[in-house]
């Protein structure tokens, strides 16, 4: 327990304490101002935690980072594998009936850069290129 925890069980014990001695009518009164240093203990807690957040995405700004960006789950990437598939069937039956091999070949083509695309932007360095770290300023091979 700490600190802030000691003190607000001495405050709900002081109230508790001063519903006895005052009696039942004041009881909603001291609920209240015990609630009400509740809330005040909550907004400090929540405006210190908004404040070190937005202090952290300052120094990654300042950093010449990119904002960090939430990462694509595997469900995401399986489900964009699933609907390119499903979408290269029309596709091939269409390139492949208009202009034969040639549109087979472009339909196809469309359909593997489409997927390298998502994979390079979904796990950089994928194609054998390294990320630079953003807090290095020379950057050695």
């Amino acid at each position: 327990m700490d600190a802030r925890d000691a003190d607000l069980k001495k405050e709900l014990d002081a109230t508790l304490h001063a519903r006895r001695e005052l009696g039942d009518e004041y009881e909603s009164a001291l609920v209240d101002s015990f609630l009400e240093k509740v809330d005040q203990r909550i907004d400090g807690a929540v405006e210190r935690r908004v404040r070190r957040q937005l202090a952290e995405q300052q120094m990654t700004v300042a950093r010449g980072a990119r904002s960090p960006q939430p990462t694509d789950s595997w469900g995401e990437r399986f489900g964009f594998g699933i609907i390119s598939l499903v979408l290269a069937v029309p596709l091939s039956a269409i390139g492949g009936g208009v202009a034969h091999l040639p549109g087979l070949i472009v339909a196809w083509a469309g359909i593997v850069g489409v997927n390298a695309f998502q994979a390079a932007r979904a796990t950089p360095g994928l194609f054998g290129g390294r990320r630079r770290p953003a807090d290095d300023d020379a950057w050695e091979d």
